[in-house]
C-alpha cells in the first residue's frame, strides 16, 4: 500500500511500501516516531484517505477503489477511536446520542434502550446516557469512545492511542475492555501507539515504522526478544526497564529524521544508524521474509 499527501508545492509518500495481514481476533501493534505514517494506515484503512497505489484487500475482496457509496457500506463493518477521547466528542451532543450515531446514520434503531446497551459494555451505567462530554472523566470519555466504536459490531476496530492521557488504573481497564470485546466478538483490533509497554502485553503481531515504510514487522513476542533492524533495537533499549538485571547498554541514534520530501539516498534511516556501513549510503534495501518475520536492512541484527 502507498498513500501520498500533498504539501505546496510537494507531493510525497507519507507511506509506501506497508504490507500485512491480519485475522479475525487478532491484534496488531503499529509502531513509530510521531510522524511516521501510523495515523495515515489507520486513515487510508477505513477510507478516509485514498491510498495512490497498491491494493487494499477487506475479507477478501479488493476495497482500494471502493466507491463512497461502498464505503458507507463497509464503514458498518469497521470503526476507529480517535486519539482525543474527549476532543472526539462533540459538546453540543449528550452521550446517548454519541454512542448512537452509528446506528442513526445506517438507519439501524437507534434508542434509549441501545444507548444503555452500549454503556452497559463498556461499564457505565445507564444515568450517564444523558450526561455531556464536560461531564465526563477521561476514562469515561474514552469507554464512551469504546461503545461508539462498537456501535455497529465490527470486524475490524482501529484503536489510535488508545491509552494516551489516562492514569496507570484506567490504562488498564481500557485495556481489559478490549480483551473482553474481542473474547466475545472476534473483532480484529490495529492498535497505535508509542507505548511499547501495551504492544508487547496486548498485541499478536507488531509492526515498526520509520519515514512511511515498515522496517519490521513480525511476532510480538519475537520481535522484543531478537529485533532484526536497528532501528527496532534502539526503539526497544529506550523503553523504561525497571528490572535493573534486565538492563543493558541502549543503542543511541544520533541526529533527527528526515522529511519524507527529502528522502536520504539508500537505506532511509542510514543517516542515523549505528551499524551504517558505506553500501547503506547508495543500496536502498528490499523486504526480506524470513519464518514469519519481516524486515528491511541490508546487515540485519
Amino acid at each position: 500500500m502507498k498513500a501520498a499527501l500533498r504539501r505546496e508545492p510537494y507531493d510525497f509518500e507519507a507511506v509506501c511500501g506497508v504490507s500485512f495481514t491480519l485475522g479475525a481476533g487478532e491484534t496488531l501493534g503499529l509502531v513509530g516516531e510521531s510522524g511516521s505514517g501510523k495515523s495515515t494506515i489507520a486513515r487510508t484503512l477505513i477510507g478516509l484517505k485514498k491510498s495512490s497505489a497498491g491494493s487494499i484487500r477487506f475479507e477478501g475482496a479488493e476495497i482500494s477503489d471502493a466507491s463512497n457509496r461502498e464505503w458507507t457500506r463497509l464503514r458498518t463493518d469497521m470503526s476507529m477511536m480517535w486519539q482525543d477521547p474527549v476532543g472526539s466528542l462533540s459538546p453540543r451532543l449528550t452521550v446517548k446520542s454519541l454512542v448512537t450515531e452509528p446506528l442513526r446514520i445506517h438507519g439501524r434503531p437507534a434508542g434509549r434502550d441501545e444507548a444503555e446497551r452500549l454503556l452497559g459494555l463498556v461499564g457505565l451505567p445507564a444515568e450517564f446516557a444523558t450526561r455531556y462530554p464536560h461531564q465526563l472523566s477521561g476514562g469515561q470519555a474514552r469507554r464512551v469512545g469504546v461503545a461508539r466504536a462498537l456501535a455497529l459490531d465490527p470486524k475490524l476496530l482501529i484503536a489510535d492511542e488508545p491509552t494516551a492521557g489516562l492514569d496507570m488504573s484506567v490504562q488498564g481497564e481500557v485495556l481489559n475492555l478490549l480483551a473482553d470485546v474481542q473474547a466475545r466478538s472476534g473483532v480484529a483490533i490495529v492498535i497505535i501507539t508509542h507505548n511499547l509497554n501495551l504492544v508487547r502485553h496486548v498485541t499478536d503481531k507488531m509492526a515498526i515504522m520509520y519515514l512511511g515504510r515498515f522496517v519490521e514487522q513480525g511476532p510480538t513476542d519475537q520481535v522484543f526478544a531478537h529485533p532484526r533492524h536497528p532501528y527496532t533495537k534502539a526503539l526497544l533499549e529506550a523503553n523504561p526497564e525497571p528490572d535493573p538485571e534486565a538492563r543493558h547498554d541502549r543503542v543511541a541514534l544520533s541526529g533527527e529524521v528526515p522529511s519524507p520530501i527529502n528522502r536520504p539516498s539508500g537505506c532511509d534511516f542510514h543517516p542515523r544508524c549505528p551499524w551504517a556501513r558505506d553500501t547503506c549510503a547508495t543500496t536502498e534495501p528490499e523486504w526480506i521474509e524470513d519464518s514469519g518475520r519481516g524486515y528491511r536492512c541490508l546487515y540485519p541484527l
